[in-house]
């Protein structure tokens, strides 16, 4: 894989009022491994505001993790059969998220990764959405299909 990738984001949230929402993001991003883990990183805007959010995502067969740092701050762990708390600070409040993740699958070729993750999520320790996100990287020569 190269340095410079094309990354998609879909996240799908099942609420437990039958509600499905999903949500896609594709940008570019710079991808490197390192120590046996794969590591994303990209900036993202939030409309209304002029501030970026640096984002890290860092991977392997068992282990998910995003950070994101500025205008949207936290740390959200996704490791299967474990839960993890943490606080999601946005500019318009904190929220304490518990994540509860099932499953964390990983295929690679030479030319695409593609991470789904499956999980529970919480806020304030009350059950929110059963989750899934789907995660592919391209690199940028190929386009930006995916």
């Amino acid at each position: 894989m190269t340095k410079e990738v094309f990354l998609s984001l879909k996240g799908l949230q099942a609420e437990s009022t039958e509600e499905v929402q999903e949500l896609e993001t594709i940008t570019t991003a710079d991808y490197y491994r390192k120590n046996g883990s794969h590591y994303v990183l990209y900036e993202e805007m939030m409309e209304g505001f002029s501030e970026k959010t640096k984002n890290r995502i860092k991977f392997n067969d068992k282990y998910f993790e995003v950070t994101k740092k500025g205008l949207i701050n936290v740390q959200m762990i996704f490791e299967e059969n474990r839960k993890y708390i943490t606080s999601y600070t946005t500019p318009y409040g904190n929220v304490l998220i518990g994540i509860d993740t099932a499953s964390i699958l990983v295929e690679e070729s030479e030319n695409h990764i593609r991470v789904e993750v499956e999980y529970s999520l919480e806020a304030n320790y009350q059950h929110l959405a059963d989750c899934r996100m789907q995660m592919e990287l391209r690199p940028r020569e190929e386009g930006i299909e995916f």
